[in-house]
C-alpha cells in the first residue's frame, strides 16, 4: 500500500488566567491557552532512520507549573504486531459476501500493538509561558524540552499547540481544553458532527517523508452500526493513488482486468472511559493477492485521541500511525496526524 496521505484523499485569545497566590508545590503558572487536559501526537520522523517513533496520548497541566503526560509509545527499535480490538461490525454495516459490495467486509478491527492496554510511560515535568510560547521541560534521566506555539480557537472553547521545537521530537499535534480526561463522544456523535473535518499528516514509509495538508475527511460518509454501535464502517469504492497494480497488486489491483481498488475502512472505540479511538484501512485486492478475506498483512493501524472541547463536544482526533511491517523495518508506515475542524 502506498502512504497514507496517499489512500486518505477518499472523501474525503489565549485568555491568561488572573494571577493566583504561590501554592506549596511552587509558583502559580498561567495554564497553557486556559486550558488543563491536552491530547498529543509527535513523533521522531527522519527519512534515513529506521529508529523513527511516534506517541499518543494527554498532558495535564497543573497552576503550579506542573505538567503530567500519559503516552503509548511505538518504535521501530522495539515493534510491535497489530492488536485485535475484540470488535467486529454487525451486518447492518459489513459484508460477509465480499466482491464488489457497498459495504466493508465483516472483520475484527485492528489497532497498534498495546493501544487496548494501559499507556506506556509516564513522566512528569515543569512548564512556563512566555507569550504565546509554551516551554516544558521533562524530569527524566536525558534532556528533552519541548516548545510549542499555544493558538486559541476563535470560540475559545479549545487552544492548539503547533510544535516549534523539541529536543527529541520532529513533528507534534497537541489540542487542549478543561473538559475531563474521560469525557469522550460516541460514535454516533462523531458521525453527527456537523462541522467539516480536514486532516494535516506527515507519514514516513519507505525512506521518505511524505507531508499533506488540508485533506477532507468525510466523517458523514461512514456507516453506523446499528448493533455494534461503537463501530463506524466505510467502503471507499475506488482510489487513484492506492490500490494499484503497481502498489502491491499485481492480479487484482488498479490497473489489471479486475481493476479492484477498493479500501476497507473500520473507525472504533477503544474505550469507553478515555478518548481512545482506532482507525483502521486496508486495499481490499491486497486481501485478495493473498486469498483471505480479511486482510492479515502491513494493513494501516492509526491511534486516535479524541478532541474534545470545554463544552464536552467533539471536535476531530489527534493521531499516530503505527504500522509496522511483517517484513522489514524498511517497510513500515509511521506517522502523527491531527483531523480536526480548528487548524
Amino acid at each position: 500500500m502506498r502512504t497514507a496521505a496517499a489512500i486518505l484523499s477518499f472523501v474525503l485569545a489565549i485568555t491568561i488566567l488572573p494571577a493566583r497566590p504561590a501554592t506549596a508545590a511552587g509558583m502559580a503558572s498561567p495554564l497553557p491557552g486556559g486550558k488543563t487536559t491536552y491530547v498529543i501526537s509527535q513523533g521522531h520522523l527522519k527519512a534515513a532512520s529506521r529508529q523513527n517513533w511516534v506517541r499518543l496520548g494527554s498532558y495535564r497541566f497543573a497552576a503550579n507549573g506542573t505538567v503530567t503526560a500519559a503516552l503509548y509509545l511505538w518504535w521501530q527499535r522495539h515493534p510491535k504486531a497489530r492488536q485485535r480490538t475484540g470488535t467486529v461490525p454487525d451486518p447492518s454495516c459489513t459484508t460477509k459476501a465480499g466482491g464488489a459490495a457497498s459495504r466493508p467486509r465483516a472483520c475484527e478491527v485492528l489497532t497498534a500493538g498495546g493501544f487496548t492496554g494501559a499507556p506506556d510511560e509516564s513522566r512528569t515535568g515543569t512548564y512556563t509561558m512566555a507569550g504565546d510560547v509554551l516551554t516544558i521541560r521533562w524530569k527524566i534521566a536525558q534532556t528533552w524540552t519541548e516548545q510549542w506555539y499555544v493558538r486559541p480557537s476563535p470560540d475559545g472553547k479549545l487552544a492548539r499547540l503547533d510544535l516549534k521545537q523539541s529536543t527529541l521530537a520532529t513533528h507534534g499535534y497537541g489540542y487542549g481544553s478543561n473538559a475531563a480526561p474521560s469525557t469522550r463522544r460516541a460514535m454516533s456523535s462523531v458521525k453527527a458532527f456537523p462541522g467539516s473535518l480536514r486532516q494535516d499528516l506527515t507519514s514516513w514509509a519507505s525512506g521518505k517523508l511524505v507531508t499533506s495538508g488540508n485533506q477532507p475527511f468525510g466523517h458523514a460518509a461512514f456507516r453506523a452500526c446499528a448493533a455494534t454501535t461503537s463501530c463506524l464502517t466505510y467502503l471507499q469504492p475506488s482510489s487513484r493513488g492506492a490500490c494499484q497494480k503497481s502498489g502491491g497488486c499485481p492480479k487484482y489491483g488498479g490497473g489489471t482486468r479486475p481493476n479492484i481498488s477498493s479500501i476497507q475502512y473500520y473507525l472504533t472505540m477503544i474505550s469507553k472511559s478515555d478518548r481512545r479511538d482506532t482507525l483502521w484501512h486496508w486495499c481490499t485486492c491486497l486481501a485478495m493477492e493473498r486469498g483471505e478475506f480479511c486482510y492479515t498483512g502491513n494493513s494501516h493501524v492509526k491511534p486516535l485521541m479524541q478532541i474534545i472541547d470545554d463544552t464536552g463536544a467533539f471536535r476531530g482526533w489527534v493521531g499516530a500511525e503505527a504500522s509496522f511491517s511483517t517484513g522489514s523495518r524498511a517497510t513500515d508506515m509511521l506517522a502523527v496526524l491531527r483531523i480536526s475542524d480548528f487548524r
